[in-house]
């Protein structure tokens, strides 16, 4: 059974991982300043630019197939993470407008 344990340890620990990220955007994106919920998305942008210029130092030549490779698959998950964060300020404009249009109807009275 130590076999069963170990997978599933390595199946869970990444997801957790994963579903931690998730939560700390989705908690980042919601604060008042932008700026908190481009921090992991930044960082991700960087990790994909480093693993891209390792790529660049250990091929003989210029490499530009897994350059590109390594360039578009490094920035998925900061596309993930930018997709997290525009929702999440997406909602907030909408709640931001509604608020106003609620003022303004209260002026009007």
């Amino acid at each position: 059974m130590a076999f069963g344990l170990r997978t599933l340890i390595a199946l869970l620990v990444p997801l957790l991982l994963l579903a931690g990220v998730v939560c700390l955007q989705i908690f980042l994106s919601r604060r008042e300043s932008k700026w908190p919920g481009l921090v992991l998305p930044l960082l991700a942008f960087l990790y994909a630019l480093v693993l891209a210029l390792n790529v660049t130092a250990s091929g003989g030549g210029f490499p530009w197939g897994p350059l590109l490779a390594a360039l578009i698959l490094g920035n998925v998950p900061t596309v993930v993470l930018l997709a997290i964060y525009w929702a999440c300020r997406e909602k907030q404009r909408i709640k931001a407008q509604m608020d106003k249009m609620h003022l303004d109807d209260l002026n009007d009275l």
